[in-house]
């Protein structure tokens, strides 16, 4: 592993490929049916639904019903990755949420999950506020545990309900986020080269997307639900210049310290965030656009559920193929960025 600090005093862990192979065998996916359109934000964000297309790439959003929670997404993403994956519950040696809208602070969501599923036997972990990032850590944990000679299935759940966090006509975070679930389980794999080619891990502490309240610094109160810190808030150009400077240049180390070329990767399961931000990465790599898929357009900002919403779209269709090179990107609040190199057994 290598550990490079750039001028503003960040570092970015960049670490080799993995010996024990794995692969992807099966994913799932859970999008409320409650759609939220640009044009009904501009009734409460006094934003056009034009703007809100031009500025985002996003089209409608989705919301999850108020009586459900986190959890309730994960199970139904995992039910039909299990299913792809042929793995009952009960064969799981772990399960993995990404998330930082868990169901309450205690018990683990992770925990509820595994319990609702059936997986009685597997590793409850979760993998929380690093935001829209955590969805890389979790299947970057999730590898390190496959070279474990005990541990050989892991379901791993990316899901956020961010429209519970964020104020009510909100003008910058309400026109980006919607709730959704994604899930991807990984196996062992007898074929050689398989599996996690290289990582590249950075962070930042900023403050600029941020939920003020609710922590032991500022424990929720009647001040606090009266000043709305409870919600989310988020500094936009601060979050465009990180985005727009540390995918890139994650992408670019990651890729190079598996011996490949950004050109050489069929498949960019990217952070589905902002459709100029992936616009912006996309060209700086000369990547063509029919490598990176789209999902925001239609479900908005999903936090860490992203980029396996987008590993989805591909994988289901059958376009994620045996040797297929793949990459996880994304970044989050904190700022927490981190990109994967893999290949499909």
């Amino acid at each position: 592993m290598t550990t490079t600090t750039d001028p503003r005093g960040t570092a970015a862990h960049t670490g080799d490929g993995l010996q024990v192979p794995f692969a992807i065998t099966g994913t799932g996916i859970h999008i409320p049916p409650g759609v939220v359109t640009n044009d009904d934000l501009s009734r409460t964000t006094q934003r056009s639904g034009d703007w809100i297309t031009a500025r985002t790439g996003i089209h409608e959003r989705r919301r999850l019903a108020p009586e459900l929670a986190t959890s309730d997404m994960c199970v139904a993403a995992a039910r039909p990755a299990l299913e792809a994956a042929r793995v009952p519950a009960s064969g799981l040696d772990a399960v993995v949420v990404a998330s930082y809208t868990q169901d309450q602070p205690m018990p683990s969501t992770s925990l509820i999950v595994k319990d609702a599923l059936g997986a009685h036997r597997a590793l409850a972990l979760d993998v929380a506020q690093a935001a829209c990032a955590a969805g890389v850590h979790a299947v970057l944990l999730a590898a390190h545990l496959l070279q474990n000679p005990s541990i050989a299935t892991i379901l791993v759940i990316g899901a956020d309900c961010a429209s519970r966090l964020t104020r009510p006509g909100d003008r910058t975070a309400g026109v980006f986020f919607g709730d959704a679930a994604a899930a991807v389980v990984l196996a062992k794999s007898r074929t050689p080269g398989a599996g996690l080619l290289s990582y590249d891990i950075g962070s930042e502490l900023s403050y600029a997307v941020q939920i003020p309240a609710g922590g032991s610094r500022l424990p929720t109160s009647a001040t606090t639900l009266a000043d709305g810190t409870h919600y989310v808030s988020m500094d936009g150009h601060a979050v465009w210049d990180t985005a727009t400077t540390r995918l890139p240049e994650s992408i670019a180390n990651a890729t190079r310290h598996a011996g490949l070329r950004p050109l050489d990767i069929d498949h960019y399961f990217l952070h589905q965030a902002n459709l100029n931000i992936l616009d912006a990465a996309r060209t700086r790599l000369c990547i063509p656009a029919d490598r990176v898929p789209v999902t925001l357009d239609r479900l908005g900002n999903t936090g860490a559920a992203g980029i396996f919403t987008a590993l989805h779209q591909t994988a289901s269709t059958g376009r994620l193929r045996p040797g297929d090179t793949y990459v996880m990107s994304a970044i989050g609040a904190g700022f927490h960025w981190g990109t994967l190199c893999l290949r499909q057994a």
